[in-house]
C-alpha cells in the first residue's frame, strides 16, 4: 500500500485464492450501496497470513478486503472477525482504517472476511529506512514507539473490548497456546523448542499488567502518512487480545536482534549515524511514555517473544508445505534458529 491508490502493489487474484466475485459484489451492494454496479478485485502481493485484496468500485472508490486463507487452518488462527472488531472499537483512539463490513458467512466467498477503507500511505519493509535523513528516521521510530504506548493506555472496557480476552495470567496462557500451535504444526524435532517449552513457565514475571495487546506490532505492520513521519494506520491485528503490554514492546524491540531481512533487521546499521535509536533507548522511551521504571524481566520477555515467533514460523512452514500459504515464498523453516536464539537469551548467553 505504499503506492498511490491508482497504482498499488497488486496483481490478478492467484488461482488458489479465487472466489465468486459476483457473489461478493451482490453482498457488498446490500451492505455498501455506494459500491456501484461494477467491482474489480485484485490481490495484494506478499503476506503470509490472511489473503488481502484491493476492491475498486465502479464509482472510483477503493476498499481492502481481508479474508481467511483456504484449506485446513490451525486452531484459533486467522480470526478476521477479531481483527474487524478491534479496529472498529479503536477508531478515534489510535490510527486505524475505517471498518465498513464484516461477513462471517462462508457461503459468500468461501471464508469469513471483512472490508475496510483503502488508505494511501507508506509501509516501510526495510527497517533501516534507506534514503532518509537521520532526523526522519528518528521521527519514524519515535512515532512507532508513541503509538504503541498510546494503544496500551486505551481503556479497553470503555471502548467495548472488555470481553476481547481474559485479563491476567497472560504469559501462562500464551506459552501454553504457542506450545500447542507449535506441536500441531511440527514437522521435525527441534531440541531448543523443547527446552523453551520446559523453561519458560518457571520464568514468568510477577508483573500482571493488562492492556490491549496488538500481538504483531512492528514497523512493517503500520502505515505512515505519504510525506510526514506520522502513523495513519496500525494494521494486522490478527493476534490481538487483552494481554500484557510488555509482550508487545519486547516483540517490537526484537527488530534490534533479528537477523531476518524478510521479517525485518537492523544488522549492519550504524545506529548512531542513522538516527535510529538503540534497543535500550527505544525501550526507555516507551517506559517514559507509560510511566514505567526499568523492566527487570527483559530476558524472559524477549525470549518469550522469539519463542512465539518461532511457533508462528513453524506454522507458516507447515502451511507452505501444504500449499495454502497466502504468498509464494520458498519453504524454509525459520523455527530452529529462532528457538536457538530465544534459548540463548533466556539462559543469558546472548
Amino acid at each position: 500500500m505504499s503506492a498511490t491508490a491508482t497504482d498499488p502493489p497488486v496483481r490478478d487474484v492467484v488461482d488458489k485464492h479465487r472466489f465468486d466475485e459476483v457473489r461478493l459484489h451482490a453482498w457488498l451492494k446490500a451492505e455498501l450501496p455506494e459500491i456501484g454496479d461494477t467491482l474489480r478485485v485484485r490481490q495484494f502481493q506478499g503476506g503470509a497470513s490472511n489473503p488481502t485484496f484491493l476492491l475498486t468500485s465502479g464509482t472510483g472508490r477503493h476498499y481492502v478486503l481481508r479474508k481467511k486463507p483456504p484449506g485446513q487452518l490451525l486452531s484459533s488462527a486467522h480470526q478476521v472477525d477479531r481483527e474487524y472488531r478491534v479496529m472498529k472499537a479503536l477508531g478515534g483512539h489510535i490510527p486505524v482504517p475505517k471498518m465498513r463490513a464484516l461477513c462471517e458467512d462462508p457461503e459468500v466467498i468461501g471464508t469469513a472476511f471483512y472490508v475496510m477503507d483503502y488508505l494511501e500511505g507508506r509501509i516501510f519493509r526495510d527497517a533501516s529506512l534507506p534514503g532518509m535523513t537521520p532526523a526522519e528516521r528518528t521521527a519514524i521510530y519515535d512515532d512507532l514507539n508513541a503509538t504503541l504506548a498510546k494503544l496500551h493506555q486505551v481503556d479497553f472496557d470503555a471502548v467495548g473490548l472488555g470481553d476481547y480476552g481474559r485479563p491476567g495470567n497472560y504469559f501462562e496462557r500464551q506459552v501454553a497456546r504457542w506450545t500447542r500451535q507449535y506441536r500441531d504444526a511440527a514437522t521435525e524435532t527441534i531440541p531448543a523448542m523443547d527446552a523453551l517449552i520446559e523453561a519458560l513457565p518457571a520464568r514468568i514475571p510477577a508483573d500482571q499488567s493488562v492492556s490491549i495487546a496488538h500481538g504483531d506490532y512492528r514497523l512493517e505492520n503500520v502505515m505512515f502518512h505519504p510525506t510526514e513521519p506520522r502513523i495513519i494506520a496500525v494494521l494486522d491485528w490478527e493476534l490481538s487480545t487483552i494481554g500484557h503490554p510488555l509482550a508487545d514492546i519486547a516483540y517490537n524491540a526484537f527488530i534490534w536482534r533479528s537477523h531476518s531481512p524478510s521479517w525485518g533487521s537492523l544488522d549492519g546499521v550504524d545506529l548512531a549515524a542513522s538516527g535510529i535509536p538503540t534497543e535500550a533507548e527505544y525501550v526507555a522511551a516507551y517506559c517514559r511514555r507509560t510511566g514505567r521504571g526499568e523492566i527487570p524481566d527483559w530476558p524472559f520477555l524477549m525470549a518469550f517473544s522469539i519463542f512465539r515467533l518461532a511457533s508462528i514460523s513453524q506454522g507458516v512452514y507447515a502451511r507452505t508445505l501444504a500449499g495454502v500459504l497466502a504468498s509464494e515464498r520458498e519453504a524454509v523453516n525459520g523455527c530452529p534458529p529462532l528457538a536457538e536464539q530465544a534459548l540463548a537469551i533466556l539462559e543469558g548467553r546472548e
